[in-house]
């Protein structure tokens, strides 16, 4: 079983587990007006998964920021920031922090891609939220990065993270 910690103290995370080169597991996570987004497969651009608890918090609240300044530029990609919030708050929380290069999504449902990616928190204070966590998929499917933040109230890697979507945005879509 996959660990992370919370202000230093390890949680567990689901039994389940995704590694870089393996096909992301097709699943179904709420947008901000409940419909339905697709996150895996074959996407034909490039996803960037980026999992936090909760956008109430003020970290999950900075690299929504950051991601939305960061991946702006990024051609041939979609960046989808996934939380167990309501979608209504996700949408209020855009709104009101100007975030628009972020598409946003919950897991609330049924904990589907929390469980599939592993990063479902299962002990702690966090527990039934998503660990702070960041993927990569290509066009085709596959995972090409990933990063479980390893202290769950830290930011993850932006430069890493920045680096392999630019190069899964590279060789996409005739790019």
């Amino acid at each position: 079983m996959a660990t992370t910690k919370f202000k230093g103290s390890v949680v567990n995370l689901g039994t389940n587990s995704v590694s870089v080169g393996e096909k992301a597991p097709i699943v179904k996570v709420v947008g901000k007006d409940l419909s339905d987004i697709q996150i895996g497969g074959e996407q034909g651009v490039v996803q960037i998964v980026v999992a936090v608890p909760s956008l109430d918090t003020d970290v999950c609240a900075m690299e929504a920021k950051k991601f939305n300044v960061k991946a702006a530029s990024i051609q041939n990609a979609q960046l989808i920031l996934i939380s167990m919030d309501l979608p209504f708050a996700m949408g209020r929380f855009c709104q009101a922090e100007g975030i628009e290069n972020v598409k946003v999504a919950s897991d609330f449902r049924a904990k589907e891609f929390a469980k599939a990616y592993g990063v479902l928190i299962e002990d702690g204070v966090l527990t039934g939220l998503t660990a702070r966590a960041v993927f990569v998929i290509d066009a085709s499917g596959v995972i090409t990065y990933k990063e479980i933040v390893a202290e769950i109230a830290d930011e993850p890697d932006y430069e890493a993270a920045l680096k392999a979507i630019n190069e899964a945005a590279s060789t996409c879509c005739g790019s």
